[in-house]
């Protein structure tokens, strides 16, 4: 059986072809959207920092480490558009570029877990502590997105601000669809702080059961 019967008039008529999809408009400064943070491993580890399984980056050029993130957005107008942006864990410039990147990463726990940023109870503190950087892969918070200038300079979309839950919107956003505020500024009704994120109890297994033993990402 011919298969590609058709195939004459699809490749001398294009009127019936779809639209061409790839090239995107940036999506505004200051929108805000939930998303989901996936991580590209390096291969770069250092046991004495706690840089395990893999995860952070090394720079070839400038001796920069940093974790190489991917950002998907998940809801909203703008979902499955994709971010690229590094979090820092170390330059030899110095310690601001880590400092940012412990901040970005403490606000991202809060986005997720729902924890507000003034929250020092033992439980917050709690929420705040990951095993390694496999807990911040795949982690999902609201952010702003923000717009730079890319290696060739063109403009880019990037995610530099995690939206915690003191923000007047995070209960909406983190349940519904995206909002877009305009110029970089917050809009909407007030909500609901989102309640605080409870690790699983561990419970005692009985004394005839064998005891039960009960994934991140930086900037340059």
């Amino acid at each position: 059986m011919n298969t590609y019967s058709n195939a004459s008039s699809n490749w001398s008529d294009f009127n019936d072809a779809e639209a061409q999809q790839g090239a995107f408009d940036l999506i505004p400064k200051g929108t805000v959207v939930k998303l989901r943070m996936t991580i590209k491993p390096g291969g770069h580890d250092d046991h004495s920092q706690g840089w395990t399984g893999g995860y952070a980056t090394q720079s070839f050029d400038t001796g920069a480490v940093y974790l190489s993130c991917e950002f998907i957005v998940t809801a909203g107008p703008y979902a499955k558009r994709k971010m690229w942006s590094n979090v820092g864990l170390h330059s030899n410039k110095g310690p601001a570029w880590g400092q940012m990147g412990r901040s970005f990463i403490r606000a991202a726990l809060n986005s997720a877990r729902g924890i507000h940023p003034k929250d020092n109870t033992p439980q917050a503190a709690a929420s705040r502590r990951i095993e390694s950087f496999a807990d911040l892969d795949g982690l999902e918070f609201i952010a702003r997105i923000d717009v730079e200038k890319g290696g060739k300079g063109e403009d880019r979309n990037v995610v530099k601000l995690a939206i915690e839950p003191d923000h007047k919107d995070y209960a909406v956003l983190m349940g519904g669809a995206p909002k877009v505020s305009s110029g970089g500024g917050q809009s909407g009704p007030a909500a609901l702080v989102a309640p605080a994120f409870v690790a699983p109890a561990r419970v005692a297994a009985p004394a005839s059961q064998a005891p039960v033993s009960g994934k991140p990402s930086w900037a340059q």
